[in-house]
């Protein structure tokens, strides 16, 4: 008889978390100076549960590759995953210089959708992805017709849809959907119906952060934890706490709710350097890092050198989070001690997990700040308890085409192939092929559900 029990013992220690940690690779950082280029090979394998790889386009309602060399990229990128069998990857599609145009004509009939969902489950299964990100940036806005709204919620159906029925048939675990969505009350009023995308999505990821930027008038923190003193009017919702707690009381699952952090700090060009605080007028966006040189934007590693430049950091203690300011130039960021504050706070709260933009701007070689590689994302991991999450195949065979540890010569138990439960956990699965059983495990958070034989929320 075949030992199911046995096999469970043999292959896999209990994952100790069931957060999820999403952090996003951006195709564009390949052409930073160096030492700052940053390739797929760059990433640790075991830093995040799931790597989110930004971005790719739409072409003629298809998914389509976006830099000249995507494909090598792909390669590399889903190649991680038989250094870590539990890491998943997802494709994200759009952004933020995509806008809205080409989702909206997507979405506008049903033949366009039906074209854009086949592109995918096609795409996304040649090169070998878990999933899909949408980042539609916004739905309703920025020049998208107030329909959208609703033509969002019906596309979201449709491809879960999909998803699912292409797992049945090709007996291999459902495709991931993931949507990067907007921090900001008025934006998600007019853009999702809420409980409709907490259906059909597996994680929600909230981008809060840009609360405050050079488009102010005035100084303020990227990602502040909660509203300051000098927050009026509208402002007083341009905070992590407002906004995650918003999405849930419009009736998102908590935990499909994920929280963003960001790896970077906003900066402002003040109009008087002797007034520094938070709130103070601004003449504009800072000055351009050295590095990832984008007017009003520096990165984690880059504002260790403004530190070690003299600048004056300061605690903001109503908020949670430091700036730092040197002559007109100012800064409002994130380090170790806010990320921990917030990840504290995210586990109290209940939410599934942390999303990180981006993988390039934490210090990932750890020279420029003297905190170790990765020194904000790991705040996130230990806080998370995900620091035993990293499945590696050492004295394994691999199979290439799924990425997935198998012990060397498992017999097959006398059944056809397909994929099969775990009788001894809910989170992983067994998939037989060929004459060999190979051991696989659903995303954080899910369980495998033997009516669709995919990964489902329990």
């Amino acid at each position: 008889t075949f030992n199911f029990t046995a096999l469970a013992l043999l292959l896999h220690a209990q994952l100790g978390s069931s957060f999820i940690l999403s952090c996003y690779f951006t195709n564009w950082a390949q052409y930073r100076p160096p030492p700052t280029i940053f390739m797929p090979n760059d990433i640790d394998p075991c830093l995040c549960t799931h790597l989110l790889y930004a971005f790719a386009t739409i072409k003629n309602n298809q998914l389509a590759t976006y830099e000249w060399n995507d494909v090598e990229l792909y390669s590399q990128f889903n190649a991680l995953k038989n250094k870590n069998g539990n890491l998943k990857t997802l494709l994200s599609v759009g952004g933020w210089n995509f806008g809205s145009s080409g989702f909206s004509q997507m979405v506008l009939s049903p033949a366009n959708r039906q074209t854009f969902i086949n592109s995918v489950i096609s795409f996304l299964r040649m090169y070998e992805f878990d999933g899909l990100d949408i980042d539609w940036e916004y739905p309703a806005n920025r020049g998208g017709p107030p329909q959208d709204k609703q033509y969002y919620s019906v596309f979201l159906e449709e491809m879960r849809a999909a998803f699912e029925n292409e797992a049945k048939q090709s007996n291999k675990a459902r495709l991931l959907m993931s949507a990067a969505v907007s921090a900001g009350k008025d934006t998600i009023d007019s853009a999702y119906q809420i409980p409709k995308l907490g259906q059909a999505l597996d994680m929600i990821n909230v981008m809060t952060y840009d609360f405050h930027g050079s488009w102010d008038p005035m100084t303020g923190e990227c990602s502040p934890l909660f509203k300051g003193p000098e927050d009026q009017g509208g402002f007083i919702y341009f905070n992590v706490d407002y906004a995650m707690n918003y999405w849930k009381s419009q009736g998102a699952p908590a935990e499909k709710l994920i929280v963003g952090f960001p790896t970077y700090g906003n900066t402002f060009t003040l109009r008087n350097p002797a007034n520094h605080g938070v709130g103070a007028p601004i003449a504009g966006a800072g000055t351009p890092g050295k590095y990832t040189q984008e007017a009003g934007e520096l990165a984690y590693f880059e504002i260790c050198g403004f530190l070690k430049n003299g600048a004056t950091e300061v605690w903001n203690q109503a908020q949670d989070v430091p700036y730092a300011y040197k002559g007109n130039q100012w800064v409002g960021y994130d380090n170790m001690k806010s990320f921990q504050i917030k990840v504290d706070w995210l586990t109290k709260s209940n939410f599934g997990g942390a999303m990180v933009w981006t993988l390039d701007m934490d210090d990932y070689m750890g020279t420029f700040c003297n905190q170790g590689k990765y020194p904000l994302i790991n705040v996130l991991k230990k806080g998370l308890n995900l620091e035993q999450a990293c499945k590696t195949c050492t004295s394994s065979l691999v199979n290439n085409m799924e990425h997935t540890c198998t012990p060397p010569a498992t017999p097959l138990p006398p059944i056809a192939s397909g994929v099969y439960p775990d009788p001894t956990n809910k989170n992983q699965f067994y998939n037989c092929n060929n004459g060999k059983t190979y051991f696989e495990n659903c995303a954080a958070g899910l369980v495998f559900d033997t009516s669709c034989s995919c990964c489902n929320w329990s």
